[in-house]
């Protein structure tokens, strides 16, 4: 689905901010693995989050790889270079985080991310299904409004290669109506009852 909007999930992002950012902050480098990203503003929002929860270095080490299949517009990486998005995207944003990290963008109607939030979000087109992960050692995946799209077999498979692709004790995150598979469960444990975030066993 490529249609999103900005801070579309808060409790997921609080219990980021709450649960993984903490322990990923310890890390010499922080990456992180957005599968799905569509548009952009699941992972610029993911960033946000970031820059307000770690200090000056500690968010220069951070590295969000945002990553969609895009079989339909082949726009999705021009959007997030140039981090330009419509009021329709940003007007659920906290009007504190949207005063100091967007500016009007001479388009009427659409608004600029800041510079330094551009900077750490990079996109690639990727397939999950190649089961072949974009690199390793990842402290937070998060893959939402993807897996719902895939086969059991191929979601099972997905989801262990993320486990895979985490660092040791690093997070999963995903959709909140898509519940953990049987056959991955014994690989995370649950961090919150009230989120899908796990931690890698």
């Amino acid at each position: 689905m490529a249609f999103t909007y900005f801070f579309r999930d808060l409790t997921a992002l609080n219990a980021i901010k709450e649960h993984v950012i903490p322990e990923v902050r310890k890390s010499r480098y922080i990456a992180i693995w957005d599968a799905g990203c569509a548009m952009g503003p699941e992972p610029y929002s993911l960033a946000i989050i970031f820059k307000e929860n770690l200090g000056y270095y500690e968010f220069k080490r951070l590295k969000i790889y945002a990553t969609d299949l895009d079989e339909e517009s082949h726009q999705f990486g021009k959007i997030i270079a140039e981090g330009i998005y419509p009021e329709e995207s940003v007007k659920r944003i906290p009007r504190e985080i949207f005063e100091k990290y967007f500016s009007p963008n001479n388009k009427p109607g659409h608004f600029k991310i800041a510079d330094e939030i551009i900077r750490c979000v990079s996109f690639q087109k990727h397939d999950l299904r190649s089961l072949q992960p974009v690199r390793d050692n990842f402290g937070l995946i998060v893959c939402k409004n993807v897996l719902l799209h895939l086969q059991e077999s191929e979601r099972i498979n997905v989801i262990k290669m993320f486990h895979k692709s985490l660092a040791p004790g690093g997070f999963f995150a995903t959709e909140q109506t898509q519940k953990m598979p049987e056959k991955t469960a014994y690989l995370f444990r649950q961090v919150t009852p009230s989120v899908q975030l796990f931690q890698k066993i």
